[in-house]
């Protein structure tokens, strides 16, 4: 069985047990979140498509730990001008298992 779930924003694919990588959530490391805007369910063929979500459906999952995201550089460059700009970011993280799915 596996879920479409909204967290933050961006859509990901739930199953149990899981970990997945999504932005950086409000909660201490150990604690419960539970999401309830479930797009859609799948139970062994059975799919269940929500407008816009499925009622009653919800993913309880666990807050690992919160990290940052290897660095990503931003070149700027105008050819024979002379300008050149280096920047750089690293997103804010957090990791989360999913331990129940309820449909």
């Amino acid at each position: 069985m596996y879920v479409i779930v909204e967290i933050a924003g961006q859509q990901f694919k739930a199953e149990k047990g899981r970990k997945l990588y999504v932005n950086r959530l409000k909660g201490e490391e150990g604690s419960s979140v539970s999401f309830d805007r479930v797009l859609l369910t799948d139970s062994d063929g059975q799919v269940k498509v929500g407008t816009p979500v499925v009622k009653g459906a919800s993913v309880n999952a666990k807050v690992i730990k919160h990290l940052k995201d290897d660095k990503v550089l931003v070149f700027k460059k105008k050819r024979r001008k002379g300008y050149q700009k280096l920047n750089g970011h690293r997103q804010c993280l957090t990791q989360i298992q999913i331990e129940e799915i309820v449909a």
